[in-house]
């Protein structure tokens, strides 16, 4: 196998991947959240969690008041999120409708030492963003009013409550969880899976195209051809991934081990492409490859992560600095992997070459 003709396929593949627009997208879409992890971050957290939000809002809400005074209608005046407005209960849910009020607090004539229970109603928009920011700023002022009430209370305990001492939060956890446990492992994979379906492509088209027998009559050989088009889909990963996380860097992200990330995300697209080279040698065709292929790959997937050091805790661990030893297990794991497909693939093109030649 000369390294003359790898570099000759590996060039002619590089230069028919401007034409490939499915591709092209596909890099677009991972630079665009690259360049926009920031904004994203805001926005898809705030998909499974929308009270993460009320962190980001700094706008005062109009908030109606209805019903009986309390500890409640000071506690919102002396708040900086709210501009307060006393009115009718019917008055303000009016004007809730009409979007001039971010919510509606009834509180009733009940007293602090009364033997029932005091029930404030809150009134807000269903399936609002908004009132999820409303809800979460909302809940100090009642959890303060409810204190109130325990302290009001408390002769009536006949026994004594149990004090919990939970740690306090250190914030940010929706950031750290959102850019270290999914931006980052996704973006410099996404690379290794499009360079994974990209290999089945450029082989299979040989077939499709009939060009594989003029590829066999020149000096290259079938396995340099297959080989050569391995290391083009390779060449892509590195330089993706190494991009994604340089633009991530720019928008103030911390990134440790960048390039230790590089090289484990490097080994480790090598099984995926290995893997679809296989699958495109034995298949011939596009559509029944990359079907067969995308099946395979979601089983591979579930089982690294079903593994405790799977690749994806791995570059989390190694992008906040917190990987030990156990990475180069897992790196000498993976090339053992890699060696097995590698020798594999060998052998199968081989195989096919001699068919072709005899057949």
């Amino acid at each position: 196998m000369k390294a003359r003709h790898l570099s000759i396929i590996a060039k002619k593949e590089f230069r028919g991947l401007l034409s490939e627009r499915t591709i092209l997208l596909a890099i677009l879409l991972q630079l665009f959240i690259a360049l926009f992890s920031s904004f994203l971050m805001v926005g898809l957290t705030s998909m499974y969690d929308p009270s993460s939000l009320s962190k980001y809002s700094h706008f005062k809400y109009n908030v109606g008041y209805a019903g009986n005074d309390s500890e409640v209608l000071s506690y919102l005046y002396g708040s900086k999120d709210f501009r307060v407005f006393k009115m009718d209960l019917s008055t303000g849910v009016a004007a809730l409708k009409e979007r001039k009020l971010a919510a509606v607090i009834w509180v009733p004539d009940t007293p602090p030492d009364a033997q029932e229970p005091v029930k404030i109603t809150l009134y807000t928009l269903q399936n609002d963003i908004q009132s999820a920011i409303v809800d979460v700023k909302l809940k100090d002022i009642f959890l303060r009013y409810e204190k109130v009430l325990r302290e009001v209370r408390e002769e009536r305990l006949n026994e004594l409550p149990l004090p919990l001492r939970i740690p306090a939060s250190s914030g940010g956890g929706d950031f750290y969880e959102f850019v270290y446990g999914l931006l980052i492992p996704l973006l410099v994979f996404m690379p290794a899976i499009i360079a994974s379906a990209l290999v089945i492509d450029l082989i299979t088209e040989e077939y499709q195209h009939d060009t594989l027998e003029t590829l066999v009559s020149t000096p290259v050989t079938f396995s340099e051809m297959v080989w050569g088009k391995v290391l083009a889909c390779e060449v892509l990963v590195p330089v993706q991934a190494g991009i994604w996380l340089v633009l991530l860097m720019v928008n103030g992200i911390a990134i440790e081990n960048a390039g230790l990330i590089l090289l484990h995300v490097t080994v480790s697209s090598l099984v995926l492409i290995l893997l679809g080279t296989l699958t495109a040698l034995h298949y011939r065709e596009r559509t029944a490859a990359q079907f067969i292929f995308s099946t395979a790959l979601v089983v591979v997937i579930l089982f690294a992560l079903s593994l405790p050091a799977n690749p994806m805790n791995l570059l989390t661990r190694l992008a906040v600095g917190t990987a030990g030893a156990e990475q180069w297990v897992v790196l000498i794991a993976i090339l053992a992997v890699v060696a097995l497909l590698g020798f594999a693939t060998q052998k199968y093109t081989e195989r096919i070459s001699r068919i072709n030649h005899t057949g």
